[in-house]
């Protein structure tokens, strides 16, 4: 390959993503070049590279000399120190009117930082949020961008080329709002995949300890929940976990594998910023919590032994059990999905975000984590109504959770008799209840407040706030 040749897309940092991000880049007719400081990595591209479009280099300035102008350059690089790290030292070489993607998970205050930064050099800058893994970076992934809108209009032709497509062919990327709105957007969703995790793994959970069931009854029951209105990426990892067997093994792996679960920090920092906006989206807090608790091991190995283990669940029919726990996890999805949607409602007011609801469900319809045949209902209901405030109160949405609401009920009364945990299950619920209440009993608290810290309330029709004496002052 000549080394005069000009690329349209560069690349920096070949891991699996990068080079699988590049790859499919290659595979949709663009010519891009690679950089990374490891030479092998930029050997195994090219190798890798069945069209004679890419080119991998291993120094910055030929890889940035290579680019044809204006450089479009992409950095799929761990999120922190490392990307200011990159910024530093590509910047020097670059043109004003050049493109800087950040693809990676960084924070979004990160990104409103280098946005201002970059745009003051000159530079076209957007943070992008990338979902699907090394499968979806290779074959298809859902794309958030966001930040300068004129540089998204120069690379609109690439992103949606290699962008996955929904079943009616839609490409699964749009330009999400100014800032770090692409940023922020991926931060939900994975906040949202950290809560539906967890609610898998607490069907698991009731299914193994609560109704005795062996992995394959298990593995069966996720393969039929996938053929249904569950029918989610997640879903279909599950089915697949509950297949595989180590060369050699007579058993899964999953029996195998140490129960403490890891975790890169977008999920804290979902339940971080949703406080911040008082959006409370307490399905992702759980989850992350019991993530951690998960990771206290001996601890809850020695509690085990002082308390005792969970009885198993007392049913009658266990198949009725089992179709519960369907709608239970069904209901769970749609308030996970609503949580998240309502932080990104709330956070599209306070950051000047203008994100439109459709179109961030439209492309978290494929190639993503997340994706699910329930986002064509959430698709829906934005499309139908785009001004609307919660998920919960479309009335299609509504008609569907009244329909299995009962079974999570039915559910949550056998594991809290039984002692099983369902921390996330809970919290869907709870919320949920709580949502629908009319009057919550937070007035107790405001009379609470004003009693020890003489915080006022307001009162039922009628204006402004009021402090009462609650008890009579002691006298000398």
């Amino acid at each position: 390959m000549s080394d005069t040749k000009k690329y349209a897309f560069g690349m920096i940092g070949l891991g699996v993503m990068g080079r699988n991000l590049l790859l499919n880049i290659g595979d949709h007719g663009f010519a891009g070049a690679g950089f990374d400081k490891d030479a092998a990595k930029g050997q195994l591209l090219e190798q890798e590279d069945k069209n004679g479009n890419l080119k991998g280099f291993s120094t910055i300035e030929p890889f940035v000399a290579s680019l044809s102008t204006p450089r479009a350059i992409m950095m799929l690089v761990p999120a922190g120190k490392i990307v200011d790290d990159v910024i530093a030292e590509l910047t020097p070489l670059l043109d004003k009117g050049d493109i800087v993607i950040d693809g990676g998970n960084s924070h979004f205050t990160d990104t409103n930082r280098r946005v201002e930064y970059l745009e003051a050099q000159g530079f076209h800058f957007f943070g992008m949020g990338v979902s699907g893994g090394e499968e979806g970076a290779r074959r298809g992934p859902s794309i958030m961008p966001g930040g300068d809108k004129k540089a998204y209009e120069v690379m609109k032709p690439i992103l949606e080329a290699i962008s996955a497509k929904a079943e009616d062919g839609l490409p699964c990327v749009a330009y999400c709002g100014p800032g770090a709105a692409g940023h922020f957007v991926k931060m939900v969703h994975n906040g949202i995949e950290y809560g539906m995790m967890q609610l898998i793994a607490e069907t698991y959970e009731i299914m193994k300890n609560g109704l005795s069931l062996d992995n394959e009854r298990i593995g069966k029951i996720y393969e039929e929940w996938n053929e249904g209105r569950l029918k989610s990426f997640l879903l279909e990892v599950t089915r697949d976990v509950f297949k595989y067997k180590a060369p050699d093994a007579d058993h899964l792996l999953i029996d195998d594998i140490k129960d403490e679960a890891r975790s890169k920090g977008t999920g804290k920092w979902t339940s971080q910023v949703a406080m911040d906006l008082q959006a409370p989206i307490p399905t992702i807090d759980t989850a992350v919590a019991m993530r951690d608790l998960s990771k206290y091991k001996a601890l809850r190995v020695e509690a085990a032994e002082l308390y005792g283990k969970a009885e198993t669940i007392t049913a009658e029919d266990t198949e009725k059990v089992i179709a519960e726990l369907e709608q239970s996890l069904y209901f769970t999805m749609i308030i996970s999905y609503a949580q998240g949607l309502h932080l990104l409602t709330n956070a599209s007011v306070e950051y000047k975000y203008d994100l439109n609801l459709a179109e961030i469900s439209k492309i978290w319809r494929a190639g993503c984590i997340i994706r699910s045949q329930f986002l064509y209902d959430i698709y829906n209901a934005y499309t139908n109504n785009p001004g609307l405030q919660h998920l919960l109160l479309d009335a299609g949405v509504a008609k569907l959770v009244n329909e299995v609401a009962p079974g999570i009920r039915s559910v949550l009364s056998k594991t809290v008799a039984a002692g099983i945990a369902a921390p996330a299950f809970n919290a869907s619920l709870s919320y949920f209840e709580a949502f629908r209440s009319a009057r919550m009993p937070s007035n107790v608290i405001q009379a609470q407040r004003d009693y020890f810290g003489a915080h006022t309330y307001e009162l039922i029709g009628k204006e402004g706030t009021f402090h009462t004496q609650w008890v009579p002052k002691k006298t000398e």
